[in-house]
Protein backbone atom coordinates (compact mmCIF):
# COMPACT_ATOMS: atom_id res chain seq x y z
CA UNK A 1 0.00 0.00 0.00
CA UNK A 2 1.45 3.38 -0.76
CA UNK A 3 1.89 6.04 1.98
CA UNK A 4 1.86 9.43 1.48
CA UNK A 5 4.26 12.18 3.17
CA UNK A 6 2.64 15.47 3.57
CA UNK A 7 5.04 19.09 3.08
CA UNK A 8 4.62 21.54 5.57
CA UNK A 9 2.85 24.05 2.66
CA UNK A 10 0.36 21.36 2.74
CA UNK A 11 -0.06 21.00 6.54
CA UNK A 12 -0.13 24.62 6.71
CA UNK A 13 -3.01 25.45 4.07
CA UNK A 14 -4.83 22.11 6.00
CA UNK A 15 -4.75 24.02 9.14
CA UNK A 16 -5.93 27.25 7.82
CA UNK A 17 -9.13 25.54 6.57
CA UNK A 18 -7.95 25.27 2.87
CA UNK A 19 -11.02 23.57 1.23
CA UNK A 20 -9.16 21.90 -1.69
CA UNK A 21 -6.63 20.91 0.13
CA UNK A 22 -9.18 19.42 3.06
CA UNK A 23 -10.88 17.40 0.68
CA UNK A 24 -7.67 16.12 -0.98
CA UNK A 25 -6.29 14.99 2.62
CA UNK A 26 -9.54 13.58 3.93
CA UNK A 27 -10.22 11.96 0.19
CA UNK A 28 -6.67 9.90 0.69
CA UNK A 29 -7.57 6.28 1.52
CA UNK A 30 -2.92 5.89 1.60
CA UNK A 31 -1.67 6.26 5.19
CA UNK A 32 -0.80 9.97 5.40
CA UNK A 33 2.78 10.92 7.28
CA UNK A 34 4.72 14.09 8.35
CA UNK A 35 8.75 14.19 8.37
CA UNK A 36 10.11 15.35 11.81
CA UNK A 37 11.48 18.56 9.43
CA UNK A 38 7.93 19.71 8.88
CA UNK A 39 6.53 19.21 12.70
CA UNK A 40 9.25 21.29 13.82
CA UNK A 41 8.42 24.20 11.00
CA UNK A 42 5.22 24.14 12.04
CA UNK A 43 6.35 24.52 16.24
CA UNK A 44 8.73 27.21 14.72
CA UNK A 45 5.34 28.94 13.17
CA UNK A 46 3.73 29.10 16.12
CA UNK A 47 2.60 32.75 17.70
CA UNK A 48 2.29 30.99 21.03
CA UNK A 49 2.12 28.04 23.46
CA UNK A 50 -1.57 27.95 22.66
CA UNK A 51 -1.19 27.51 18.84
CA UNK A 52 2.03 24.76 20.00
CA UNK A 53 -0.48 23.15 22.14
CA UNK A 54 -2.88 23.27 18.77
CA UNK A 55 -0.13 21.54 17.15
CA UNK A 56 0.96 18.98 19.05
CA UNK A 57 -2.55 17.86 19.02
CA UNK A 58 -2.61 17.96 15.34
CA UNK A 59 0.66 16.40 14.69
CA UNK A 60 0.10 13.49 17.09
CA UNK A 61 -2.68 12.26 14.33
CA UNK A 62 0.07 11.29 12.27
CA UNK A 63 2.85 9.15 12.15
CA UNK A 64 6.37 11.17 12.39
CA UNK A 65 9.01 10.20 10.19
CA UNK A 66 12.12 10.83 12.19
CA UNK A 67 15.74 11.62 11.32
CA UNK A 68 17.98 8.76 10.19
CA UNK A 69 21.75 8.62 9.40
CA UNK A 70 20.34 6.78 6.26
CA UNK A 71 18.12 9.44 6.10
CA UNK A 72 20.75 12.24 6.55
CA UNK A 73 22.83 10.86 4.48
CA UNK A 74 20.51 10.51 1.33
CA UNK A 75 19.77 14.16 2.11
CA UNK A 76 23.89 15.40 2.04
CA UNK A 77 23.98 13.31 -1.36
CA UNK A 78 20.38 15.68 -2.53
CA UNK A 79 22.54 19.02 -1.16
CA UNK A 80 25.64 18.55 -3.22
CA UNK A 81 23.55 17.41 -6.42
CA UNK A 82 20.58 20.58 -6.02
CA UNK A 83 21.82 23.31 -3.77
CA UNK A 84 23.21 24.97 -6.64
CA UNK A 85 21.55 23.95 -9.64
CA UNK A 86 18.18 24.28 -8.19
CA UNK A 87 18.34 26.25 -4.76
CA UNK A 88 17.24 23.10 -2.88
CA UNK A 89 17.64 24.26 0.58
CA UNK A 90 18.33 22.00 3.64
CA UNK A 91 14.62 20.96 5.21
CA UNK A 92 13.26 20.22 1.19
CA UNK A 93 16.15 18.22 1.00
CA UNK A 94 15.43 16.35 4.50
CA UNK A 95 11.75 15.81 3.60
CA UNK A 96 12.64 14.47 0.09
CA UNK A 97 15.57 12.08 1.34
CA UNK A 98 12.76 11.37 3.82
CA UNK A 99 10.40 10.01 1.44
CA UNK A 100 12.72 8.33 -0.88
CA UNK A 101 14.64 6.10 2.06
CA UNK A 102 11.22 5.21 3.39
CA UNK A 103 9.37 4.86 -0.55
CA UNK A 104 6.72 7.50 0.25
CA UNK A 105 4.73 9.71 -2.35
CA UNK A 106 4.79 13.32 -1.47
CA UNK A 107 1.78 15.64 -1.35
CA UNK A 108 3.06 19.19 -2.02
CA UNK A 109 1.53 22.47 -3.29
CA UNK A 110 4.93 23.48 -4.30
CA UNK A 111 5.97 20.99 -7.26
CA UNK A 112 8.91 23.77 -8.88
CA UNK A 113 10.82 22.71 -5.69
CA UNK A 114 10.73 19.29 -6.06
CA UNK A 115 9.88 18.13 -9.46
CA UNK A 116 13.97 17.79 -10.67
CA UNK A 117 14.48 15.17 -8.43
CA UNK A 118 15.15 11.97 -10.06
CA UNK A 119 12.84 9.38 -8.18
CA UNK A 120 10.96 11.54 -6.08
CA UNK A 121 6.94 11.07 -6.47
CA UNK A 122 4.95 14.08 -6.40
CA UNK A 123 1.17 14.34 -5.70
Amino acid sequence: MEMILLDTCVLIQFLKGDEPVVDKITGFKSPLLISAISEMELYYGAFNKTEQNMLEQFCSKFKVIQLTPEISKQATKLIKQYAKSHSLDIPDSLITASCLVSGLKLYTLNVKDFKFIDGLLLI
